[in-house]
Protein backbone atom coordinates (compact mmCIF):
# COMPACT_ATOMS: atom_id res chain seq x y z
CA UNK A 1 0.00 0.00 0.00
CA UNK A 2 1.31 3.43 -0.69
CA UNK A 3 1.68 5.96 1.83
CA UNK A 4 -0.64 9.01 1.31
CA UNK A 5 1.55 11.75 0.07
CA UNK A 6 3.10 9.18 -2.65
CA UNK A 7 -0.38 8.19 -3.57
CA UNK A 8 -1.98 11.94 -3.84
CA UNK A 9 1.21 13.13 -5.97
CA UNK A 10 0.83 9.72 -8.12
CA UNK A 11 -3.14 10.93 -8.39
CA UNK A 12 -2.48 14.77 -9.07
CA UNK A 13 -0.02 13.33 -12.15
CA UNK A 14 -2.74 10.94 -13.49
CA UNK A 15 -5.38 14.09 -13.19
CA UNK A 16 -2.93 16.12 -15.20
CA UNK A 17 -2.49 13.03 -17.71
CA UNK A 18 -6.22 13.15 -18.31
CA UNK A 19 -6.45 16.99 -18.30
CA UNK A 20 -3.99 16.88 -21.25
CA UNK A 21 -5.16 14.04 -22.80
CA UNK A 22 -8.55 16.29 -22.96
CA UNK A 23 -6.15 18.86 -23.98
CA UNK A 24 -4.63 16.81 -27.17
CA UNK A 25 -8.50 15.57 -28.11
CA UNK A 26 -9.99 19.14 -28.51
CA UNK A 27 -7.06 19.75 -31.03
CA UNK A 28 -8.84 19.54 -34.66
CA UNK A 29 -6.71 19.72 -37.69
CA UNK A 30 -9.54 22.16 -40.01
CA UNK A 31 -9.13 21.36 -43.43
CA UNK A 32 -8.89 24.54 -44.93
CA UNK A 33 -10.43 23.77 -48.96
CA UNK A 34 -12.96 25.81 -49.73
CA UNK A 35 -14.87 24.70 -52.90
CA UNK A 36 -16.75 27.02 -54.69
CA UNK A 37 -20.74 26.11 -56.39
CA UNK A 38 -22.84 28.55 -58.01
CA UNK A 39 -24.46 29.44 -54.75
CA UNK A 40 -21.74 30.25 -52.85
CA UNK A 41 -18.52 28.74 -51.00
CA UNK A 42 -18.93 25.66 -48.69
CA UNK A 43 -16.68 24.28 -46.43
CA UNK A 44 -15.31 20.88 -46.04
CA UNK A 45 -15.79 19.16 -42.49
CA UNK A 46 -12.65 19.44 -40.42
CA UNK A 47 -10.19 16.54 -40.97
CA UNK A 48 -9.14 15.01 -37.85
CA UNK A 49 -5.59 14.22 -37.36
CA UNK A 50 -3.84 10.92 -36.49
CA UNK A 51 -2.75 11.71 -33.17
CA UNK A 52 -6.40 13.03 -32.07
CA UNK A 53 -7.82 10.55 -33.81
CA UNK A 54 -6.27 7.96 -31.39
CA UNK A 55 -6.28 9.70 -28.01
CA UNK A 56 -10.54 10.44 -28.80
CA UNK A 57 -11.40 7.11 -27.50
CA UNK A 58 -9.59 7.65 -23.83
CA UNK A 59 -11.50 10.78 -23.16
CA UNK A 60 -14.66 10.50 -21.97
CA UNK A 61 -17.17 11.82 -23.81
CA UNK A 62 -20.36 10.41 -22.49
CA UNK A 63 -23.21 12.80 -21.02
CA UNK A 64 -23.71 9.91 -18.59
CA UNK A 65 -21.82 6.52 -17.44
CA UNK A 66 -24.04 3.32 -16.44
CA UNK A 67 -23.51 0.68 -14.64
CA UNK A 68 -24.16 -3.07 -13.95
CA UNK A 69 -24.67 -4.97 -11.03
CA UNK A 70 -25.39 -8.44 -10.34
CA UNK A 71 -26.39 -10.59 -7.71
CA UNK A 72 -27.27 -14.80 -6.94
CA UNK A 73 -30.96 -15.23 -5.20
CA UNK A 74 -29.96 -19.02 -4.56
CA UNK A 75 -27.29 -17.59 -2.32
CA UNK A 76 -28.70 -15.29 -0.06
CA UNK A 77 -28.91 -15.76 3.63
CA UNK A 78 -32.45 -16.48 4.37
CA UNK A 79 -35.27 -19.05 4.54
CA UNK A 80 -38.40 -17.50 2.72
CA UNK A 81 -37.86 -16.84 -1.19
CA UNK A 82 -39.33 -13.53 -0.83
CA UNK A 83 -36.71 -12.20 1.79
CA UNK A 84 -34.03 -13.93 -0.68
CA UNK A 85 -34.84 -12.42 -3.58
CA UNK A 86 -35.19 -9.01 -1.52
CA UNK A 87 -32.10 -9.58 -0.44
CA UNK A 88 -30.57 -10.27 -4.19
CA UNK A 89 -32.31 -7.31 -5.31
CA UNK A 90 -30.18 -5.21 -2.55
CA UNK A 91 -27.15 -7.33 -3.44
CA UNK A 92 -27.04 -6.34 -7.03
CA UNK A 93 -28.01 -2.45 -6.37
CA UNK A 94 -24.48 -1.76 -4.47
CA UNK A 95 -22.59 -4.24 -7.03
CA UNK A 96 -24.11 -1.59 -9.42
CA UNK A 97 -22.54 1.13 -6.88
CA UNK A 98 -19.54 -0.11 -6.48
CA UNK A 99 -19.16 -0.11 -10.36
CA UNK A 100 -19.61 3.61 -10.58
CA UNK A 101 -17.36 3.77 -7.78
CA UNK A 102 -14.69 1.97 -9.89
CA UNK A 103 -15.56 4.11 -13.06
CA UNK A 104 -14.93 7.76 -11.09
CA UNK A 105 -12.76 6.69 -8.72
CA UNK A 106 -10.64 3.57 -10.21
CA UNK A 107 -9.32 0.88 -8.48
CA UNK A 108 -6.38 0.70 -6.20
CA UNK A 109 -4.63 -2.91 -7.21
CA UNK A 110 -1.96 -4.67 -5.56
CA UNK A 111 -0.31 -7.64 -7.33
CA UNK A 112 2.69 -9.94 -6.37
CA UNK A 113 4.18 -12.03 -8.61
CA UNK A 114 7.03 -14.95 -7.12
CA UNK A 115 9.63 -16.04 -9.64
CA UNK A 116 12.16 -18.89 -8.77
CA UNK A 117 14.35 -21.26 -11.01
CA UNK A 118 12.81 -18.52 -13.78
CA UNK A 119 9.53 -20.07 -13.14
CA UNK A 120 6.46 -18.01 -12.05
CA UNK A 121 5.59 -19.90 -8.68
CA UNK A 122 2.83 -17.76 -7.55
CA UNK A 123 0.77 -14.81 -8.93
CA UNK A 124 -1.40 -12.67 -6.52
CA UNK A 125 -3.66 -9.54 -7.32
CA UNK A 126 -6.25 -7.63 -4.87
CA UNK A 127 -8.11 -5.14 -5.30
CA UNK A 128 -9.80 -2.16 -3.29
CA UNK A 129 -12.32 0.17 -4.43
CA UNK A 130 -13.38 3.45 -2.28
CA UNK A 131 -15.33 6.33 -2.82
CA UNK A 132 -18.37 8.40 -2.48
CA UNK A 133 -21.48 8.53 -5.16
CA UNK A 134 -23.86 10.54 -4.98
CA UNK A 135 -26.78 11.47 -7.25
CA UNK A 136 -27.10 8.29 -9.04
CA UNK A 137 -30.09 7.31 -11.04
CA UNK A 138 -31.37 3.89 -10.68
CA UNK A 139 -32.39 2.82 -14.20
CA UNK A 140 -33.38 -0.44 -14.04
CA UNK A 141 -33.96 -3.55 -11.96
CA UNK A 142 -34.63 -6.97 -13.51
CA UNK A 143 -34.31 -10.64 -13.51
CA UNK A 144 -31.71 -11.72 -15.26
CA UNK A 145 -32.66 -15.71 -15.92
CA UNK A 146 -33.93 -18.07 -13.35
CA UNK A 147 -31.90 -16.87 -10.22
CA UNK A 148 -29.91 -13.61 -10.60
CA UNK A 149 -31.28 -9.84 -10.79
CA UNK A 150 -29.81 -7.51 -12.52
CA UNK A 151 -29.67 -3.44 -11.46
CA UNK A 152 -28.43 -0.89 -13.63
CA UNK A 153 -27.49 2.98 -12.40
CA UNK A 154 -26.51 6.15 -13.98
CA UNK A 155 -24.50 9.07 -13.14
CA UNK A 156 -24.52 12.31 -14.72
CA UNK A 157 -20.55 13.42 -16.01
CA UNK A 158 -21.54 17.06 -14.43
CA UNK A 159 -21.78 14.94 -11.18
CA UNK A 160 -18.49 12.85 -12.00
CA UNK A 161 -16.55 15.72 -12.40
CA UNK A 162 -17.51 17.26 -9.14
CA UNK A 163 -16.84 14.32 -7.59
CA UNK A 164 -13.37 14.23 -8.65
CA UNK A 165 -12.61 17.39 -8.01
CA UNK A 166 -13.58 16.93 -4.50
CA UNK A 167 -11.82 13.73 -4.31
CA UNK A 168 -8.68 15.45 -5.61
CA UNK A 169 -9.44 18.42 -3.12
CA UNK A 170 -9.30 16.56 -0.14
CA UNK A 171 -6.14 14.66 -1.79
CA UNK A 172 -4.70 17.65 -1.62
CA UNK A 173 -5.05 19.16 1.50
CA UNK A 174 -4.64 15.30 3.20
CA UNK A 175 -0.75 16.13 1.56
CA UNK A 176 0.08 19.21 2.80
Amino acid sequence: MLPTSTFARRLVKLACLGALTAGLAACQTMGGAEQSSGMGVEEAPPVRSARTSMIAPIVETRETITATGYAVISVQNHKTPAQKRLLAIRASKLDAYRSLTEQVYGQHLDATTTVADMTVMSDTFRSRVEGVIYGAVLVSITPAGEDTYETTMSLDKRVVDDLRALYLGQLATRAN
